[in-house]
């Protein structure tokens, strides 16, 4: 699922792709879409974009005419239009020519150049959503990377609030305080810390101030050290210890920060970004599920508010993020064979070559072997000794005729001489 860094590495996309270009037009919907259609037609507009936590904003402007006393046609936008798009599970935007058009475009805005280019915002599993002379979500927090001072007063000012009495790993997906923060974020930030993801949220983050006071500070010198009170004492503890609400906001900024390499749209190479992972599906490290159902990546103990018969999720070949954060020419994804299936196929074989074999198949199987043996031992009987295997069987079989042949002659012999 994209998360904060993914929808402002959109928003710089969009920006960068739409600078300078003329769209025109009605904006055009799908028709499987269940989202709401955009009453926007301009004849020539501009797009700009710009994120907030897990939502962007696409702001649609109409270009005023070089005539100043021309009206605007009727059915004309003569005002900006706001549109705030949740991507859900797999949105994402594209810019392609016309007849690239993406298969599962759900969205489009077209420039008013020939050949036609397209704006499309791409939701192959359709979770994502737009609203139209939409607003920031007013139950969102504010965003974990660039609203720092808010994000920390918004958790630290409410910390008695219940929420806070869910496990750390749950917490920090509550839009309402952690504004970007998702699932793979949750896990780098609590293993880099060392905080098993199922102790108490509060428990964690008491304490903390809502002014970070060692955010962009310099390095303390040794000889005024001495001189600092309790309280600074208690700060430099903090800031060796690690600060959560500070790691929510530079762990989110690494992944931007990358800069074409981790997500970058051009070349849809991930190896940088799989690389800076520790703990989100890293070989080594455990994973199960949390109350919510959502799988949690964590090292060593989980903690003491781990559900109850919780179970690890089953294992899966990791498979590199596809068109969740590709904003260019469709990604190829490899189609193997799942090793759930090369496994389950591998423990058939293995049973079926350790199951005795039944009926005639053993029979012949056995009958062979005693040939085999038989064969052998003739062949290391001394040449005096060496006997048929069918002679020696014709003598075993005539025994029993003969002794039956004496008997019925002595009878009829006995008769006789009555």
């Amino acid at each position: 699922m994209p998360e904060g860094p993914e929808l402002h590495l959109a928003s710089l996309y969009v920006n960068k792709m739409c600078e300078g270009v003329v769209f025109t037009g009605s904006v055009q919907k799908s028709e499987v879409s269940k989202s709401p259609d955009v009453p926007f037609t301009s004849d020539a507009y501009r797009i700009t974009a710009a994120s907030r936590g897990k939502e962007v904003k696409l702001t649609l402007t109409p270009m005023k005419s070089d005539e100043p006393k021309k009206r605007v046609k009727a059915g004309q936008a003569d005002q900006p239009m706001d549109i705030v798009f949740r991507f859900g599970m797999s949105g994402f935007f594209r810019f392609t020519s016309e007849d690239q058009l993406p298969k599962h475009s759900h969205l489009r805005f077209y420039t008013k150049e020939k050949p036609c280019r397209v704006l499309s915002f791409v939701d192959v599993r359709r979770f994502g959503s737009w609203q139209p002379n939409g607003a920031w979500q007013p139950g969102r927090g504010p965003c974990i990377m660039f609203e720092y001072k808010s994000f920390r007063e918004n958790v630290v000012s409410n910390l008695s609030n219940h929420a806070f009495d869910r496990p750390i790993c749950e917490a920090l997906l509550n839009q309402k305080y952690f504004n970007g923060i998702g699932n793979y974020l949750r896990a780098e930030i609590l293993f880099r810390l060392d905080i098993p993801p199922f102790v108490s949220a509060r428990s964690v983050l008491e304490g903390l101030d809502s002014d970070d006071f060692c955010e962009n500070e310099k390095p303390v010198k040794q000889e005024n050290a001495d001189k600092k009170s309790g309280r600074a004492k208690q700060k430099k503890v903090k800031e060796e210890s690690g600060d959560l609400l500070r790691l929510c906001h530079t762990v989110p900024l690494e992944v931007v920060n990358q800069g074409g390499k981790g997500y970058d749209p051009e070349k849809q190479d991930y190896s940088d970004f799989e690389a800076w992972l520790q703990c989100y599906y890293v070989e080594g490290m455990k994973s199960i599920r949390d109350h919510n159902g959502r799988t949690m990546w964590f090292k060593g103990d989980p903690g003491p508010m781990v559900p109850k018969d919780a179970k690890s999720p089953k294992a899966k070949n990791r498979v590199k993020k596809d068109d969740d954060h590709d904003y260019t020419a469709k990604k190829k994804v490899n189609k193997s064979r799942p090793a759930k299936a090369t496994k389950r196929t591998a423990i058939k074989q293995e049973t079926e070559t350790k199951t005795p074999k039944k009926g005639k198949d053993a029979e012949k199987e056995t009958g062979s072997k005693r040939r085999k043996t038989e064969k052998n031992q003739e062949g290391n009987t001394p040449n005096g000794e060496k006997t048929s295997t069918a002679r020696r069987r014709k003598d075993k079989s005539a025994e029993p005729v003969t002794s039956g042949a004496q008997t019925r002659s002595g009878r009829v012999t006995r008769q006789s001489s009555r």
